[in-house]
């Protein structure tokens, strides 16, 4: 591991209440995880499993906007599960936010069926011959299907929640045909989905979806979600929300 690889950033968010160490010039969190964390409210208690966790930001955000929930991060690279395992600590959630590095395609032998309440997944977006592959390992296997595609996501998700369960995740908009084609592969049916758009007549770019393990066909379509009120312009209300307490 190079020297530039070992330099990190100390970001904030809800002014200061929360702080995120992140390689510096690594894969790091953007508006899609900040999205995914704020798409779901949790029940007090429920146990929630934070798939392919990264540096542990949804987990941070989660545990602190919901105090009386506990999650598993469950992350492939060492590197990065241990970022998650500092930000837990430095934020005093380390009694809140457990640290599992392992591989999600090998769940079973991570953890039991069903163990949790919902599944929170920003899964990597991109096809392996879909665009450039970045260089830095890390990055790489976190925009990449280098070592799961979105059925191997899905299929972990599926075993890790409970029947009737909830799975929210936060996808490209230009996949999410095969996104919802894939989670009623895997038992999870979609009940609640909302695009994210730019901006006011902008196309849409992210989608967040919410299913349900073995639940009914009834799909709600939620009012778009605006990041910008115009182009090139200020944070949406509804975005400069996610970043405050």
């Amino acid at each position: 591991m190079t020297e530039e690889r070992r330099d990190y950033t100390e970001d904030s968010l809800f002014d200061n209440a929360l702080r995120c160490r992140q390689l510096r010039n690594g894969f790091r969190f953007s508006i899609d995880t900040v999205l995914l964390a704020h798409f779901f409210r949790p029940r007090s208690g429920e146990a929630i499993l934070d798939l392919a966790a990264g540096c542990g930001v949804v987990s941070l955000i989660v545990a602190y906007r919901w105090p009386e929930t506990g999650l598993t991060a469950l992350e492939l690279q060492p590197e990065m599960a241990e970022l998650c395992r500092v930000n837990a600590t430095a934020n005093g959630l380390e009694e809140r936010i457990r640290t599992i590095a392992g591989d999600l395609r090998r769940i079973k032998d991570l953890i039991a069926p069903g163990s949790f309440s919902r599944v929170l997944c920003n899964p990597p977006y991109r096809k392996v011959q879909s665009g450039r592959v970045s260089p830095d390992t890390v990055r790489a296997r976190a925009r990449h299907e280098l070592t799961a595609d979105l059925s191997a996501v899905l299929q972990a998700a599926a075993y890790a929640v409970k029947n009737r369960g909830r799975v929210v995740l936060v996808y490209p908009a230009l996949r999410l045909s095969s996104l919802l084609t894939t989670l009623q592969d895997q038992g999870l049916e979609p009940k609640r989905l909302q695009m994210v758009h730019g901006y006011p007549g902008g196309s849409g770019k992210l989608v967040l979806v919410e299913a349900v393990k073995s639940g009914g066909e009834q799909l709600t379509i939620l009012h778009p979600f605006y990041i910008h009120q115009a182009p090139g312009g200020e944070y949406s209300a509804e975005m400069a929300a996610c970043y405050h307490p």
